[in-house]
């Protein structure tokens, strides 16, 4: 799924740093938190492959049942958490959607690599208009989570002096950057995923 230059390299940029985001991220949660910025950055570094420029790499054909093997694996991983709650199950709608794609882009006729950008595949229209009304959805809520509010001056003083004394999310101490575990910079890697996710669907 690789296009042209600009729009690949803008899109591996991207995803690649919401990937080194969601490492560290990793460092600085626990629980469910840290499985969460897992999956995320398992994400986040196959859509930056997916998206490199064909100048630079032009995979084998069998690569993409590998992307299926991978996210596979992880859509049987999210059927599994799904039901502790939390963002489980925007993860495995994402793990689905990237098994989608990389099998209408091994199938017969597809052609390789056309493009998360530009291009076209063979995916089915029913389904892969569901899947961008759904990452639409998604970018308009996170988008609008995202506008700031005023807070009350009580509660900005407790915020600013619990990133000031680097306690994680759960109340303990933070195990990582006391930034990286911030929701706003978290729900921010997501909207970006999903901004992603919605060039990739719009070529299928």
């Amino acid at each position: 799924m690789h296009g042209p230059a600009l729009p690949g390299w803008l899109m591996v940029a991207l995803c690649a740093v919401t990937g080194v985001y969601c490492l560290l991220r990793m460092r600085a949660c626990t629980g469910e938190e840290r499985r969460a910025a897992r999956g995320e950055a398992v994400m986040g570094f196959g859509m930056a492959t997916m998206a490199l420029p064909t100048a630079v790499l032009t995979p084998p054909e069998w690569s993409w049942a590998v992307y299926a093997a991978v996210f596979g694996g992880a859509t049987l991983h999210g059927l599994a958490a799904v039901r502790r709650g939390g963002h489980h199950r925007h993860h495995l709608i994402g793990s689905l959607a990237m098994v989608y794609m990389a099998v209408s882009m091994a199938a017969p006729g597809a052609g390789a690599h056309s493009g998360h950008t530009v291009g076209a595949a063979g995916g089915i229209p029913v389904l892969t208009g569901g899947l961008l009304l759904y990452y639409m959805a998604y970018v308009l809520h996170a988008g609008a989570r995202l506008v700031p509010v005023a807070l009350p001056a009580a509660t900005g003083a407790l915020a600013t002096a619990t990133a000031a004394a680097g306690t994680g999310p759960g109340g303990g101490p933070a195990l990582g950057p006391a930034w990286a575990a911030r929701p706003e910079l978290a729900l921010a890697c997501r909207l970006s995923m999903a901004l992603a996710m919605l060039a990739m669907l719009v070529t299928l």
